[in-house]
């Protein structure tokens, strides 16, 4: 079987239980001498393995490979997820709120705490959650500092 692209993996996965098969670079076909063309493709492979021309692509085993999807796919789920929190601190950032200089975490208890704040509306320094507390820059100045900002409906609706 050539490998192009994702194409080959649906017949992999139908196949490999039935029947011995060998996955086969498609630019090490090319640079074997002759004609290859789409309508002789099958029967070009058939002889090239005859002769013994093709050398196989490793395709891991059933477990390995569902493991290599979940761990990439878990991969996609925390790089989305930083990119959704440099997304929020942007926002943040373009309506004058530095929130990132009281909480060290925007994300965590304390900064989810100040964002509902946010949310709910309090904009008075004296109505913010007096931290410093866990996950909190001790270093900070008072909470009213860094919560004055421009916020219009547009930038809360995100």
């Amino acid at each position: 079987m050539e490998a192009t692209g994702v194409y080959w993996k649906p017949l992999w996965a139908i196949l490999e239980d039935e029947c011995p098969l060998q996955l086969v670079n498609a630019r090490h076909v090319k640079q074997v001498p002759g004609r290859k063309t789409d309508v002789s493709d099958a029967t070009w492979l058939c002889q090239l393995a005859e002769a013994g021309l093709l050398r196989a692509s490793f395709v891991p085993p059933k477990p390995i490979r569902a493991l290599r999807n979940l761990t990439r796919y878990r991969k996609a789920q925390i790089q989305e997820r930083a990119r959704e929190a440099n997304r929020l601190h942007k926002a943040l950032e373009d309506t004058g709120i530095k929130l990132d200089c009281v909480a060290t975490d925007i994300l965590g208890v304390s900064g989810r705490a100040m964002l509902d704040a946010l949310i709910r509306g309090t904009t008075d320094p004296d109505g913010w959650p007096s931290w410093p507390g866990v996950g909190c820059a001790r270093s900070c100045p008072p909470c009213g500092r860094p919560w004055r900002g421009a916020s219009t409906p547009t930038t809360r609706s995100g």
